[in-house]
């Protein structure tokens, strides 16, 4: 039960929602704490008994603990989200790696077999405004700052591959696990926790559930006979399949409705062959695992595009990977981590460029024998771009020049 005043913390579009949400519960006394009113944003919010935070605002702020301290109860829109929905109706998915392709997985076959359902979450909808229709299944997208300080698990929890992510957020790659781990960690029983076995985070955060494991690899079956690409999306298929039996649906007819799955945009999207090159967008890959994955999925020999802004990613594995593919013609790197790639990445064929147009240009040259050319560039795009949507967008414009 929310008591007044209560605060609302970020008013961004989560924020604005959560105002939605407490207007038409008849809550009167809401304020608004936002970062766009100045470095002393937070002045006041010891004044308010209850606070809702947008995912993007840190915790463990000072002032936020010491409302706390004097009787402030901290909440979110996930945590009210999974005390107002039906438990039994709450899938919820997370990880380094796959969340809003696994999601979509998902709600692509919940779609073919007619079963009424809404996404959301990270996932583009906020949490509270899916409270609308209780009469169908949720499945939400997570991310480590949604999940940091929630106090309630979802009926069914998908942990895909974890391994490190949002460090200039998140301290410590503990603290960052420690997170991921409360999609799970509040589980009862008979709640399901599927759990990515190959990875070393996933295992033990699902070690963290008392509910029932159901650990996953891969989909023992061809990739040939799907629409994407990549034996990492046979992994999220896994964990969509998983989740989606444990709901009660037919695991075969999933299957099948998999196969007519054509994937998200910029998540190592074909869109298109010129001049005997196919290029793909992989704008989406902000980390080195998903350039890693992306990589081994090309076929043909190709040119890629690597770098952007950083945020002290290891980019040793992916210097190992790629110095292993004898298909990788030629990196074209790009961004504020591209001479620290440059330093680690092995091979014979690697340039910086001051822009995306420049290492387009340069990977078309190297490939003009055809081949493909591959945009995955393990790192964010700020400094270059507003968002990994716009710099996909550019790399589409580009091809579309050709």
């Amino acid at each position: 039960m929310l008591k007044e005043p209560v605060g609302i913390l970020g008013f961004g579009v989560e924020g604005q929602s959560t105002q939605k949400f407490l207007q038409n519960n008849g809550i009167k006394d809401i304020r608004i704490f936002d970062q766009k009113n100045g470095e002393n944003y937070l002045d006041n919010l010891a004044d308010c008994k209850s606070i809702i935070r947008s995912a993007g605002v840190y915790p463990l702020q000072k002032e936020i603990l010491a409302a706390q301290l004097k009787g402030a109860v901290l909440t979110s829109q996930i945590e009210l989200f999974f005390e107002l929905f039906p438990h039994n109706k709450i899938i919820g998915v997370t990880g380094t790696l796959g969340k809003g392709s696994c999601v979509s997985m998902i709600s692509h076959c919940l779609k073919a077999l007619n079963i009424p359902h809404a996404i959301g979450g990270n996932f583009g909808v906020p949490a509270l405004d899916l409270l609308q229709d209780k009469n169908r299944l949720a499945v939400l997208e997570l991310s480590s700052f949604q999940l940091m300080t929630l106090g309630v698990s979802p009926h069914i929890g998908v942990v895909l591959q974890v391994t490190s992510e949002h460090l200039d957020w998140h301290p410590t790659v503990e603290q960052y696990r420690d997170a991921k781990a409360n999609l799970v960690r509040w589980q009862k029983r008979n709640d399901y926790c599927i759990y990515n076995a190959a990875s070393e985070g996933a295992v033990h955060i699902a070690e963290q559930s008392g509910s029932i494991k159901k650990p996953f690899e891969t989909l023992h079956v061809s990739i040939e006979e799907f629409k994407v690409k990549g034996e990492h999306q046979l992994q999220n298929m896994a964990a969509a399949t998983l989740a989606l039996e444990c709901a009660g649906m037919d695991v075969s007819a999933c299957i099948n409705a998999l196969k007519t799955y054509e994937g998200l945009p910029y998540r190592l999207q074909n869109i298109g062959t010129k001049n005997g090159i196919d290029f793909y967008n992989d704008s989406y890959s902000t980390r080195p695992e998903a350039a890693i994955a992306a990589a081994k999925a090309m076929d043909k020999p190709f040119a890629m595009i690597l770098g952007g802004s950083e945020k002290n990613a290891d980019f040793t594995e992916l210097s190992e990977s790629l110095a292993e593919n004898k298909l990788l013609k030629g990196i074209a790197l790009i961004g504020f981590t591209a001479q620290r790639m440059q330093k680690v990445l092995r091979h014979e064929n690697i340039q910086i460029f001051e822009n995306l147009q420049q290492a387009f240009d340069w990977c078309l040259k190297n490939m003009e024998n055809g081949g493909a050319i591959l945009l995955s560039p393990a790192c964010a795009s700020f400094g270059l771009f507003a968002n990994y949507k716009q710099r996909g967008e550019k790399f589409n414009e580009l091809y579309g020049a050709v």
